[in-house]
């Protein structure tokens, strides 16, 4: 009953999540669109009363026509539009899926028992939960740091723009080593969500309420809130496709289940980018479709380096094709108390993933998931099963 409930509100978490992450991309996306479309104001009254640019749109059956000022306006309405409570839901509803799922069962989900390095593959469950902290955290303070000190005035952008690249190839690369590979790409993403919500938090909406205090008192607004709200703003447009990847990635275990997963992050982050690129330029007047087909390039290398190998005749390293007895017996062992109708496995109330590994039908059905995640050590998770090295070369000589 308490996996059971636990998996209920997991599901009602993720719902939560995937509303408030709709309605917060679908703002930002707009607003992006929309700064990037905009064209100098004909009528000399809005030029004479501070009109930066304007766009005329139709949409719903309605003709919309938008108009941002360079600072502010004279007078601010009261019923002023601000954009923040769907950031905040959205990366709260994250990190509480984050702690009901990865850090309630760290030695399942956290620990990488095939890391490099030793002492990541020897974590605790506490040490792992608070290493997957310091990594949300470390994530967000190095980036903040670059962008203070490589652009602090907003005209090194460029550079910056370089230096956060860097930092995310990085990043992907220590997730990889440290953590298991499910959770490595969530992290990765994690990083960039929590970055963004950060962006807003401590950046964006303070400025914003710094510019309509000194309206308010009837001061001139500091033009350089403005611009670091929109030097933030975009970061997060182009962090934005890249973390809907990552997020998702966890159902298709090809991914992340081998061991040059980080360079398959690496490739679909610069390809989110990329393609957010040409939609940024494209809203400006200014189509180049160099960017998405390179980014598509980068998706087509990417399943190449996740593609698995295939096993040559008469099995790996010289063992002979298995019979369906000793297959059957293996996925009993090390698979069947988590993927069955009716897991034993307190952790879960159904199957992982939907397979159910009861049948020899099913067993055949999913033969390929089932050789690329034993070769890869990501199943059984966590080795909690103590599969040896002989029977995943069993595993992979399985021919049919």
């Amino acid at each position: 009953m308490q996996s059971y409930i636990i998996d209920f509100v997991n599901l009602l978490l993720r719902w939560l999540h995937v509303i408030a992450a709709i309605a917060w991309i679908g703002e930002s996306v707009y607003f992006v669109m929309l700064d990037n479309s905009l064209r100098k104001p004909k009528a000399e009254e809005d030029r004479e009363k501070g009109v930066f640019g304007e766009m005329w749109s139709v949409h719903g059956g309605g003709f919309y026509h938008n108009q941002k000022y360079a600072t502010a306006p004279a007078k601010l309405p009261n019923d002023l539009h601000w954009s923040f409570w769907k950031a905040y839901t959205t990366w709260l509803s994250g990190f509480a899926l984050f702690v009901i799922l990865y850090m309630v069962n760290p030695g399942f989900y956290l620990v990488n028992p095939n890391s490099d390095w030793q002492w990541a593959a020897n974590l605790t469950g506490w040490q792992a939960n608070l290493l997957a902290l310091a990594f949300l955290l470390g994530g967000w303070v190095v980036y903040n740091e670059l962008c203070k000190r490589i652009s602090p005035n907003m005209d090194r952008d460029g550079l910056l723009s370089v230096a956060v690249a860097v930092m995310m190839v990085i990043v992907a690369y220590l997730s990889t080593q440290m953590f298991t590979g499910r959770a490595a790409f969530l992290l990765t993403g994690a990083v960039m969500a929590t970055a963004m919500s950060a962006n807003v938090f401590f950046w964006i909406i303070p400025g914003q309420r710094r510019m309509v205090k000194a309206m308010k008192a009837g001061d001139a607004p500091n033009p350089l809130d403005g611009k670091r709200g929109k030097q933030r703003s975009v970061h997060n447009t182009y962090f934005t496709l890249p973390v809907v990847l990552l997020m998702v990635s966890n159902h298709y275990s090809f991914i992340y289940s081998h061991e040059l997963a980080w360079i398959v992050m690496v490739l679909f982050i610069f390809a989110g980018a990329l393609i957010r690129q040409f939609f940024v330029l494209m809203h400006a007047g200014n189509t180049q479709p160099a960017y998405p087909a390179f980014g598509v390039g980068l998706i087509l290398l990417a399943f190449w380096v996740a593609a698995p190998s295939a096993s040559s005749p008469g099995g790996a390293d010289g063992v002979d094709a298995p019979d369906q007895a000793q297959i059957s017996t293996l996925i009993e062992q090390h698979c069947v108390q988590c993927h069955a109708l009716n897991p034993e496995h307190a952790g879960f109330s159904a199957p992982p993933a939907g397979f159910a590994l009861d049948s020899w039908d099913e067993i055949l059905g999913h033969k390929g998931q089932i050789q690329q995640v034993v070769a890869s050590r990501y199943m059984p998770l966590g080795n909690m099963t103590n599969m040896s090295d002989e029977e995943r070369d069993i595993i992979a000589a399985w021919e049919e």
